[in-house]
């Protein structure tokens, strides 16, 4: 059989890529409820400003 070679470092940088694990690192993280709760939040807030400036149908 034929000996496969060990790559080091798995997918190397090369012509602008990146390894997946690289551009994790600096990503910003905010949990699933966290934004579901501020979409709900501004909705509600677009609705009411709708209704108080007479904009909504």
């Amino acid at each position: 059989m034929a000996k496969k070679k060990s790559s080091g470092g798995g997918l190397m940088s090369s012509a602008g890529l990146m390894r997946y694990y690289d551009a994790d690192e600096s990503a910003v993280r905010f949990d699933p409820k966290t934004v579901i709760i501020i979409g709900v939040i501004f909705g509600i807030l677009a609705i009411t400003l709708g209704i108080i400036y007479e904009t909504w149908p």
